[in-house]
């Protein structure tokens, strides 16, 4: 892992490859999902996990989650999720974690009281109780777990560039599976909603999270990881590649995430830098705004003008559209009601879920994790938020090495707002604001 940067190119081609050989042999990703558990166990097992080995595995799992999803690789929908869980339990066993950890154990005990509620109250004549909790738990379980392993773990700068950059190569096969997939943009582009056929024909939400995550590595990676010229220019060109990618999905979420933390990165780097280092990162911002400004308006000549009236919330004719959130707000709002009907202990795991079902006639999972707990735990739901949210801000405080511990954080809170937790990333990525980050040349 160590001397993996001279390997660079190496590992970039290798996953370009991967991405051309899913599209043209489909059954390859379920060989790649394979060979990701298997080399992933055989590194950890080889390596007793001497330096935190689970956590380049597991970020390598979540990385590849939407490529398998989209591709029919993964062998059980929440592969990335109880693959993550697997190899923390592996990590606790050869390393243990924290005694310190006592906010994640609180919220570990919190959801129980919700399981139990749910158990008795789903109706078992209408679905797969293990199934439908297991789909609902599986990423607040995955976040729990996930945070005891990282809380306080030190980590130097170096391994946490490449923990994220090993999350971001399954992602750049993503992508090159994307531009595959619909060589021909503007046949497929006809209006302003959420686009399928430029998603692989899956969901643009996940696709828009995972490729705004990549958007976010690789940009990091012009500021922090260039060495040179060569370098610069790689990371350029992918970082560019994801940004257009993801705006073309017509799913605003990822990729308005993608920019806050970048711009959020940007500013903890500049407000910690040096005079020197100030001016040379003028130069880069500047640079960055007239190349991100390049690619909006190729995007928005890819796309007839069509992007900036999703953007604008508007329809391909220009009207405005009722709803500023595609219908998000409602699901909220009845979440929201939920609670206050039920504000002790809430409905139970999955149950709100299910009373929006009887109600609408229409199976719609929430997308707004916020309002799903507060539906569903009730008061101890707004107690695992304070939990979530603080906890993390309180260790930035001694902390202040992490410098992607605020994006880590913007990048869960935003995510959860949008996506709920659909995917591991943003379980696994809020895990590691808990990370303690020490100078490369400390002990």
């Amino acid at each position: 892992m160590k001397n993996y940067e001279k390997n660079y190119l190496i590992l970039i081609l290798l996953h370009i490859g991967i991405g051309v050989l899913i599209y043209i042999i489909p059954t390859f990703s379920k060989i790649y999902s394979f060979l990701i558990i298997i080399f992933g166990l055989y590194y950890v097992i080889k390596t007793q996990n001497k330096n935190n080995e689970v956590l380049y595995v597991s970020a390598y799992i979540v990385g590849s989650e939407v490529l398998l999803r989209m591709t029919d690789g993964s062998p059980n929908y929440e592969f990335s999720k109880y693959g993550v869980i697997v190899f923390v339990f592996v990590g606790m066993f050869y390393s243990g974690f924290s005694k310190n950890a006592i906010p994640y154990w609180i919220f570990l005990l919190l959801l129980i009281p919700g399981l139990i509620i749910g158990t008795q109250s789903l109706n078992l004549e209408t679905i797969d109780i293990r199934k439908t909790l297991s789909f609902n738990i599986s990423g607040s379980l995955c976040l729990g777990l996930a945070s005891l392993y990282c809380y306080n773990r030190k980590f130097t700068k170096v391994e946490i560039d490449n923990l994220l950059f090993l999350m971001a190569l399954p992602i750049l096969a993503c992508t090159v599976y994307l531009i595959l997939y619909t060589p021909n943009l503007k046949t497929v582009i006809t209006s302003t909603g959420s686009n399928f056929d430029t998603t692989g024909g899956f969901g643009p939400n996940q696709v828009s999270t995972a490729l705004g995550l990549g958007m976010f590595v690789f940009f990091s990676r012009l500021l922090n990881n260039s060495k040179n010229k060569f370098y610069f220019i790689i990371n350029l060109v992918i970082a560019v590649t994801m940004t257009f990618r993801g705006l073309i999905t017509f799913s605003r979420g990822g990729m308005i995430t993608g920019f806050v933390m970048v711009l959020i990165l940007i500013f903890l780097k500049y407000i910690g830098s040096s005079n020197k280092e100030k001016l040379r990162l003028n130069y880069l911002i500047g640079f960055s705004i007239v190349l991100f400004t390049s690619v909006w308006i190729y995007t928005e000549i890819i796309t007839n003008g069509l992007i900036s009236k999703r953007y604008e919330n508007k329809d391909a004719l220009g009207r405005k559209k009722d709803s500023n959130f595609s219908g998000r707000e409602d699901l909220a709002l009845f979440e929201w009601n939920t609670f206050l009907k039920n504000p002790f202990l809430g409905v139970g795991v999955a149950k709100a879920t299910e009373l929006r079902t009887e109600e609408i006639g229409t199976v719609i999972a929430s997308h707004n994790e916020i309002t799903r707990l507060l539906a569903e735990h009730g008061s101890l739901g707004i107690i695992i938020l304070i939990i979530l949210f603080f906890t993390p801000i309180f260790l930035y405080i001694d902390n202040k090495e992490n410098i992607y511990l605020l994006c880590f954080v913007m990048f869960w809170l935003l995510t959860i707002n949008h996506a709920a937790m659909r995917t591991a990333a943003p379980s696994f990525v809020y895990a590691l604001s808990l990370l303690k980050i020490k100078d490369d040349n400390e002990n």
